[in-house]
């Protein structure tokens, strides 16, 4: 997938089954190996200039320039995967992603969807997961400043400022100019940055760089870097279960792992490759697709009768809650009066009686709020985001 400042490490699809398996996954330190089967679409496999991926004498005009081409990839990637490998076809596919990620989700479930009811590709499909997912840009912009304000982020000229530039993106919007609203996008960022000194857009209780998985530490290199940081978010997770203490990445960054111990064993990287080198190129190629909102998509999935879950972390502002139900609420879909008049369930874990969330579904539409978590929903409740795999994938408790 395209690999740009909304585009999470991948988008991921997994199997749910109703045995245990081998494999797995880990949100922390929590191993799922007896829940989930995963098969993990790296952005090196589908898509030019993420990941490992490349092109020689640095040919932009081979990255992907739309969603709807970066879910061709993608479908073409499991075309090659199920319809030689007749075990996967065991048990469904759910594709699940995060973010930017939401997007191409939404475009590639509406693919494997047309391919399978034509009998071009063997699976079935489980269900599309988005999880705080950038699906209407517009809506996000307008809830920023309110949102701000409302935590006291922002006082009235902050917000006045900040509905300015929203307004002023809803316009470009309207009349296509794309590539204008991506522009005005990264100067709201900026002017929330100044205004909020510096609030984290992925978890508005934290400033910028205070939260688990930041790339920078300066202010003044996250401000250089706006465009790069989210791509690469997880750099700064530590612990991770691939690397064992004194192999190379031991302090358990994203970078040293991927361009250490996993390059190592994949034994066909090119030496000076860099992995994720190009994030810059990807995203510029795709400056035109970034504000495009596929809402209309969304529906079209439901329409079809496929399973679909929203999920969103109560301190995210990016793809903020209040966001993500206003564009929930345009869904033309015939279920969403019947939906919004559903009582939520309220979440735990195991023994902790503490709300951890809420949930609340009709038909094929679910809805998870997610209490405590910001942008990165695994990383700030990963028991609670398991629980919620295990209940999306019908799989067995741990």
């Amino acid at each position: 997938m395209a690999y740009h400042p909304l585009a999470p490490r991948w988008t991921w699809s997994f199997r749910g089954w109703n045995r245990k398996f081998s494999g797995g996954w880990s949100i922390r330190h929590i191993s799922q190996s007896q829940k989930l089967n995963l098969v993990e679409e790296s952005r090196s496999l589908v898509c030019v200039g993420a990941g490992y991926s490349f092109v020689e004498e640095n040919q932009k005009e081979l990255y992907v320039k739309s969603d709807e081409e970066a879910a061709e990839d993608l479908t073409k990637l499991l075309q090659q995967l199920f319809n030689k490998k007749q075990t996967l076809n065991q048990s469904p596919l759910f594709i699940v992603a995060e973010s930017y990620g939401g997007k191409i989700a939404v475009k590639l479930g509406l693919s494997v969807f047309e391919l399978v009811k034509s009998g071009k590709l063997k699976l079935h499909l489980g269900g599309v997961v988005l999880g705080d997912s950038w699906i209407s840009p517009e809506d996000f912009v307008f809830s920023w400043g309110p949102l701000l304000k409302y935590v006291s982020r922002l006082d009235d000229n902050g917000l006045d400022l900040s509905n300015s530039l929203a307004e002023k993106i809803r316009k470009q919007i309207k009349i296509g100019d794309y590539v204008g609203a991506t522009l005005t996008w990264m100067d709201l960022e900026s002017l929330i940055s100044n205004k909020s000194n510096s609030v984290d857009f992925y978890n508005f209780l934290l400033d910028s760089g205070m939260d688990p998985v930041s790339l920078t530490t300066s202010l003044e290199m996250k401000k250089q870097n706006r465009i790069k940081k989210y791509s690469s978010y997880l750099n700064g997770l530590r612990s991770l279960s691939d690397v064992k203490e004194g192999e190379e990445g031991e302090e358990g960054d994203l970078n040293t792992l991927m361009n250490g111990v996993i390059k190592k064993k994949l034994k066909i990287i090119p030496k000076d490759l860099i992995w994720g080198n190009n994030s810059n190129d990807v995203f510029a190629a795709m400056y035109a697709a970034f504000m495009k909102p596929v809402i209309e998509d969304v529906d079209e999935l439901l329409a079809k009768g496929i399973n679909v879950t929203i999920y969103n972390g109560q301190l995210d502002v990016i793809c903020s809650t209040s966001g993500t139900e206003a564009w929930v609420h345009k869904l033309k879909w015939g279920g969403l009066e019947e939906f919004k008049n559903m009582e939520r369930k309220p979440l735990y874990c195991e023994s902790d009686k503490a709300t951890r969330g809420f949930t609340k579904s009709y038909k094929n539409l679910h809805f998870y709020w997610i209490l405590g978590a910001g942008h990165f929903v695994p990383v700030d409740e990963p028991c609670v985001a398991l629980n919620m795999v295990g209940e999306i994938t019908k799989s067995p408790q741990l």
